[in-house]
């Protein structure tokens, strides 16, 4: 178990710099590592962020940290000892048994061996370790490689190694930090952070997700003691509906509250050009909520997640780190921009053969917006109901 004073445990520290500023989170792990040659993962997305944005001139060198791979003395503030030992063997022998598979979830179709199978989510969980280390006196900083919502204390979950945003979480509290809210406006449900603090009064946890999608969790009525706020969504969820739960849920909830840290999962797969989901969201409604979020507490971190076409959470996430450093994003990307994501492929999928020609050339969807469906606002309603946190 890690000691109290510092999670970075084996890792080094970097130095806190002016709270004002955001820090972007990143490494060059994530430009060489694959899930392999036919999982959802096989497309680059860290780096495809990384690049764009030093490419637009938005990512100057004292804006950036690396994210250091993690230790396994400071994963175990909340993983268990005998799954990150099983992990790091999985990596070093490239293999695992019939009964690591079992008990472990490693191996699987979702959670399959690969090179860096422990350095990649481990250097994931490192950088949402720092960024709890850079906001212990406040600020903000984006971890597009965090997000990890699925992992679980003793088993590798929905593509999910690790859990780093609960790592992140229980990493503030250490540091002094009492009423931590997080937010997840993912396609799927958040279920590994929901199982950490569903029954922690300190710990708000809101997650919007598309209904009967996996983990199949999430169900409205689901709750811990009070803090726990589930909205499973329609199919074709539009800019509107999403709109209309940032002001009647989320904003609300939020202000009842009062964070003083606020961990916000962005996961780009909600957006309609996904593969693994099936709503209709522009990235638009995305940096809506990125925005509206910004001011609600002193310390503001927003992570990555899912998503798997690799032009749309390019695109996404370099807008969240424009919404968050305060660049306007333009009509139109410069030729460097261009460069970046007409050097993108997606192998296996048929929508990578002939991409549509504004993937290439512009950062912003054109807006979806919509009706707000009456199953939408009778979910509002029924979340309104219940007692504030």
């Amino acid at each position: 178990m890690a000691g109290r004073g510092t999670v970075l445990t084996g890792m080094g520290r970097q130095g806190v710099t002016d709270a004002t500023a955001p820090l972007f989170l990143g490494a060059g792990i994530y430009r060489r590592s694959s899930y392999g040659a036919f999982h959802p993962l096989r497309v680059p997305r860290v780096s495809t962020v990384m690049d764009l944005s030093r490419a637009l001139g938005w990512l100057p060198a004292d804006r950036f940290r690396t994210s250091p791979c993690a230790k396994p003395a400071a994963l175990q503030i909340w993983h268990d000892p005998d799954y990150i030992a099983a992990l790091q063997l999985a990596e070093a022998t490239q293999q695992v048994d019939d009964a690591t598979r079992a008990r472990f979830g490693l191996g699987t179709a979702a959670n399959p061996v690969f090179a860096e199978m422990y350095r990649r989510p481990a250097t994931g969980a490192g950088g949402s370790l720092l960024a709890a280390e850079l906001l212990a006196g406040g600020g903000v900083v984006f971890h597009p490689a965090g997000g990890t919502h699925h992992g679980l204390k003793g088993r590798a979950s929905g593509f999910c190694y690790l859990n780093d945003p609960v790592l992140a979480i229980m990493a503030l509290r250490r540091k002094g930090v009492g009423r931590i809210a997080y937010v997840d406006i993912d396609a799927h449900h958040g279920d590994g952070v929901e199982i950490a603090f569903a029954d922690d009064p300190q710990t708000l946890v809101m997650s919007v997700h598309e209904e009967r999608r996996w983990p199949f969790t999430g169900a409205l009525a689901d709750a811990g003691r009070g803090n726990v706020f589930n909205l499973p969504v329609p199919r074709g969820f539009n800019d509107t509906e999403m709109q209309a739960v940032l002001e009647g849920l989320i904003l609300p909830r939020l202000a009842q509250f009062r964070p003083e840290a606020l961990v916000l999962q962005c996961g780009a797969d909600a957006v309609e050009e996904d593969p693994l989901s099936r709503l209709s969201l522009s990235n638009n409604a995305h940096w809506g909520v990125v925005a509206a979020l910004r001011g609600v507490a002193p310390r503001y971190l927003v992570l990555g997640g899912g998503g798997y076409n690799p032009w749309s959470v390019g695109r996404l996430w370099t807008g969240v780190w424009a919404v968050l450093a305060g660049h306007d994003i333009p009509e139109r990307l410069p030729g460097a921009g261009e460069n970046v994501l007409r050097g993108l492929d997606w192998p296996g999928h048929s929508r990578g053969r002939n991409p549509p020609a504004h993937w290439f050339t512009t950062l912003r969807d054109v807006p979806r917006p919509g009706p707000v469906r009456d199953e939408v606002r009778a979910r509002l309603a029924a979340l309104a109901e219940r007692g504030a946190p």
